[in-house]
């Protein structure tokens, strides 16, 4: 099938189109006011990553010329000029929103101040804060020709400081600091007054005491300018056969914090020749992205904007409930799966379920084994202490690590040396491919036979992000599931031999195969003038083959509804193309993150969870798994689960080939806010 000619939106063009409704979370009036300048700093995060990785990935490519068009079927140069145009726009209005909150947080009695507002009295609170703890993590650069640009750390902001000579004759100094917030709050909260809460932002606490640290030198005025730079984030390992994977991992990670720069941002009242000296020194010209930015940048520290006491502007807690097979605490949670398939939905049902499984497993004495997929794990991980709890109990422990998660392959460096220490058999994954897929297998003895126990899941072994994360996790003893969850372990420890499966639909063998069989199953009965649907939830399409087939199946007259949260680059609506498909994409406190597929099959409904998006990557270049669900109330349980988000009309966004991101508006007297019919459908399971 060729994919030339496909109708696509171009990936990078969706993504910023799926942040921009990030974005549009901190505009929201509704939400609550902190909550607002915390989706500034979740859209600062996302758009830091989308440049480290990304950005860098198009400016490799404008540097090959012609030959990259050929592979990427654009130009990769009139791509970044786009994507920089759509890039300043967004600024202008993160800028906007955010002088917006300050407002609305005065009218809180919350005032964010820079030094210029300081009162005597809280500059004296600034200026011993500042001594006592703020100077001693400085460490000022002075600028000479005569010497190389000092190293501007990855996702730190820094100040560029010039210091104006009395006499015109003397040339200015200028010195680089970087700002300690990895070390210290960004956010300094002041001594309240008259029930007014005051806080400072640590660049401006720098700033009230630029004249301390430059005390020696002779200065007329002093000024400085907030800069950010952001690096390509790709890996080059190289292919040294002596080295193990966590020595090139380990030398590539060194290499990517002095990787080739993709941005700048800079202060938009920083004076051209300060500019110039700028770009001129980091060698940056126009073709690089170079963003005018207000007077504070790494806004991704907003995320961590700090609790003054006011609970109205934050959201309510929404406390995880249990799930109800699991609600008496005495059960067996072996007995419980040996009986039936478990699915726990999170953030609304607890991810402790998962980890008291494997605490359980751990000194249950019948248990002999167990098998593990890691991706990303929490910083304090509940999941590698219960696995070393069993390696202590003499179970037979092995964890499949993949190393190469981006931007948390430093961390699982860690955890890989952890588990090996404590005796935990540690396998690198399978060389060319990335470990995606979400399993664990138990291994237990009953009576004289032994018996499995295996979880399949959409999101990651992590306490931490499933909290927030919306994600599906299957525990089952079925054998038709479990034998073949054993296969792919052994594909893990032995690459050499592949395997076929009969109900796991695995990457990279057979899953975009897979899935257009089960599409073109519904194209076949649309043909035939019966009832087709195609019920679709990814985090990302941009699969050009999957794309095309869907867009037949519309032709067809297929009843197609996605919901997509980040990139799609399929579009919908086009009359006598795509008419048949509709798309939308929810945005709200929880991060939708599950993959779920349900096709119509003649009435005989078919369900299946994946840990794969619909992208190049997963279908080709990953172990990703999508499984069946043969349990008819837990098929219901997911059809409900999607009834209730595509009936979404409060933070469900449409998605169309214009990009407007508008709300969803549904002819219904009954406003939906999905996840929160979501919490009280959960609630009523364990009440019911």
């Amino acid at each position: 099938m060729s994919t030339k000619k496909v109708e696509v939106i171009n990936r990078e063009i969706s993504w910023l189109s799926f942040n921009e409704r990030v974005l549009q979370e901190a505009c929201d009036p509704t939400v609550p006011l902190i909550e607002r300048i915390k989706f500034l700093g979740i859209f600062s995060n996302n758009r830091d990553e989308f440049f480290q990785v990304r950005v860098a990935t198009i400016k490799r490519m404008a540097k090959i010329g012609k030959k990259a068009q050929e592979i990427i079927g654009e130009n990769p140069s009139k791509v970044l000029k786009e994507i920089q145009e759509i890039v300043i726009k967004q600024q202008k209005l993160f800028e906007s929103t955010y002088k917006n909150l300050l407002k609305e947080f005065e009218k809180q009695n919350i005032f964010i101040i820079n030094e210029s507002q300081l009162s005597k009295k809280q500059g004296e609170f600034v200026k011993n804060y500042f001594h006592q703890v703020v100077r001693p993590t400085l460490v000022p650069i002075m600028l000479d020709d005569s010497l190389a640009f000092p190293y501007l750390k990855e996702k730190a902001t820094h100040l560029l400081v010039k210091l104006n000579s009395h006499k015109k004759s003397i040339k200015a100094k200028h010195a680089v600091l970087e700002v300690p917030s990895s070390a210290l709050s960004r956010f300094v909260v002041l001594p309240s007054e008259q029930n007014k809460h005051y806080i400072i932002i640590l660049d401006d606490v720098i700033r009230y005491c630029l004249n301390d640290i430059f005390l020696i030198f002779d200065f007329k005025s002093i000024e400085a300018h907030t800069i950010k730079l952001t690096r390509d984030a790709e890996l080059d390992i190289d292919n040294d056969i002596n080295k193990s994977l966590i020595e090139k991992i380990t030398k590539s990670l060194k290499k990517r914090k002095t990787g080739a720069p993709v941005r700048l941002v800079y202060d938009g009242e920083m004076a051209p020749d300060l500019l110039n000296l700028l770009t001129t020194k980091l060698k940056l010209n126009e073709n690089d992205n170079l963003i005018p930015g207000g007077r504070y940048h790494n806004f991704k520290d907003f995320m961590n904007f700090p609790d003054i006491g006011l609970a109205e502007l934050r959201y309510q807690a929404m406390p995880c409930f249990a799930h109800p097979d699991f609600a008496k605490k005495h059960k067996n949670m072996f007995e419980v799966i040996r009986k039936k398939d478990v699915l726990l939905t999170y953030p609304y049902q607890s991810f402790g379920h998962v980890i008291d499984l494997l605490r359980e497993a751990a000194i249950d004495p019948d248990v002999l084994a167990i098998k593990i997929s890691l991706y990303r794990v929490a910083k304090n991980s509940n999941i590698i202490n219960t696995l070393v709890n069993a390696q202590k109990n003499g179970k037979s422990v092995t964890v499949i690590l993949e190393l190469q998660a981006r931007f948390d392959e430093e961390a699982n460096i860690y955890w890989a040396n952890k588990l090996q220490d404590e005796g935990v058999k540690v396998i690198f994954g399978v060389p060319g491919l990335k470990i995606h897929a979400k399993l664990f297998l138990i291994t237990r003895k009953n009576g004289s036979k032994t018996e499995e126990y295996a979880h399949i899941g959409t999101g990651n072994f992590n306490e931490n992000t499933s909290g927030i994360y919306s994600d599906h996790s299957l525990l089952t003893a079925d054998k038709r599931i479990t034998m073949e969850v054993i296969k792919l372990f052994n594909f893990f420890t032995n690459n050499f031999k592949t395997n076929t499966y009969r109900h796991l639909i695995v990457s990279p063998f057979s899953m975009r195969k897979r899935f257009i069989q089960l599409i073109n199953n519904e194209i076949k009965n649309a043909n035939a003038g019966k009832k087709a649907f195609i019920h679709i939830k990814l985090n990302n399409i941009t699969d050009a083959v999957l794309i095309e087939k869907l867009y037949e199946a519309s032709k067809a007259g297929v009843k197609i509804k996605m919901m997509i949260r980040g990139v799609c680059s399929l579009i919908p609506g086009i009359k006598k193309f795509s008419q048949n498909i509709e798309v939308i994409s929810i945005v709200d406190r929880f991060l939708e993150h599950s993959r779920i597929f349900a096709f119509c099959n003649e009435g005989e409904e078919l369900y299946f969870l994946s840990s794969a998006d619909w992208m190049v990557r997963s279908m080709d270049h990953r172990v990703e798994v999508a499984c069946p669900i043969y349990d008819k109330q837990i098929q219901k349980e997911i059809k409900d689960f999607m009834n209730i988000q595509f009936k979404g009309n409060i933070k469900s966004r449409v998605i169309n080939g214009e990009r407007n991101n508008s709300y969803r508006k549904i002819d219904s007297d009954k406003p939906v806010r999905a996840q929160y019919e979501l919490y009280e459908y959960f609630r009523n399971k364990l009440q019911n």
